[in-house]
């Protein structure tokens, strides 16, 4: 209620400005007294910082560290999140992880590649049993989106080592039935040029300064368009449209397999980081790149002999 002493003006003498619940600073108003209230009551305002600023669920924590009479410290970092590699020896056993299991998964498959190749009765029975070759495509692809989708399956120990395991075998024995088409000194070939080409590609990861991570978009339009351009193949049925389509695929897994690898190791785009509890994720995601330029380069060994 105001107070008119009779000619225009309050009673209880200068008032402080309106409340400005966005001012944050030095209080413009320190050690000015102002009558407020009855009995004109001098309240002086005292000097110092203040915060009346609402602040989100977020900036809780600040709120309580600033205290009255002090400046409140700037948080220039506040929002963004620290790598979780930040600590080197985090990152060095979440590569020896990945490696290791790589290693592991590549001899077995490897291991299982030969035997189709030597075992003359597995690879005749093979050849003439079809359905074996489709019934290992559809466990592959069953298996692989249940490490993809279900992360308490491919974090939980022992449970992601036994599906990888079993993962491992049936791709070896899907690879196994394709490689039974071809000749063995073609597989040996491409086996040989995979190990190269794996091994210069991560090599070149690791120390190149291109930061592969951040052109996810761009690969991802790329193997859009190498199905396109795989279609096309099936309806014009050349040889040459073949070799073009397996040198494509070629590329595009080499750049997979670069843009994997920096994942791992550590690239510049955080967003792309994984997070050190999925290593079978990540084994996973080189062994495929590994697996799929393994199948281009024994077309393009087979379609140019």
């Amino acid at each position: 209620m105001e107070l008119d002493n009779g000619n225009g003006s309050d009673s209880r003498g200068p008032q402080p400005p309106p409340y400005n619940p966005y001012y944050y600073g030095q209080n413009p108003h320190a050690g000015k007294t102002y009558q407020v209230g009855k009995g004109d009551i001098p309240v002086v305002t005292p000097p110092g910082y203040y915060d009346n600023t609402v602040h989100s669920e977020g900036r809780a924590g600040d709120v309580d560290q600033h205290q009255f009479g002090q400046p409140a410290a700037a948080n220039c970092c506040h929002g963004l999140e620290e790598s979780v590699f930040a600590d080197a020896a985090v990152r060095r056993g979440f590569i020896r992880k990945v490696y290791l299991t790589l290693m592991i998964q590549l001899l077995v498959t490897v291991g299982i590649i030969c035997a189709f190749l030597y075992w003359d009765t597995l690879r005749e029975w093979t050849r003439t049993n079809n359905w074996f070759t489709y019934t290992m495509m559809a466990a592959v692809m069953v298996l692989l989106v249940l490490l993809s989708c279900c992360d308490n399956i491919r974090r939980r120990v022992p449970l992601n080592f036994i599906t990888m395991g079993v993962f491992t075998l049936a791709e070896g024995l899907m690879l196994g039935s394709i490689t039974v088409f071809y000749s063995a000194e073609a597989v040996l070939w491409a086996v040989g040029a995979t190990a190269l080409v794996s091994f210069s590609l991560s090599v070149f990861a690791m120390q190149t300064k291109w930061d592969f991570t951040m052109a996810s978009g761009s690969l991802w339009v790329f193997a859009w368009t190498l199905l396109s351009f795989a279609l096309l193949c099936a309806i014009l049925r050349s040889q040459f449209a073949y070799i073009a389509y397996a040198c494509l695929g070629t590329l595009l897994f080499s750049l997979y397999l670069v843009f994997d690898t920096q994942r791992i190791v550590g690239g510049k785009h955080r967003k792309c980081e994984v997070s050190p509890e999925e290593y079978v994720f990540a084994a996973l995601s080189l062994y495929l790149d590994i697996v799929v330029l393994f199948l281009f380069l024994l077309k393009l060994i087979n379609l140019c002999r």
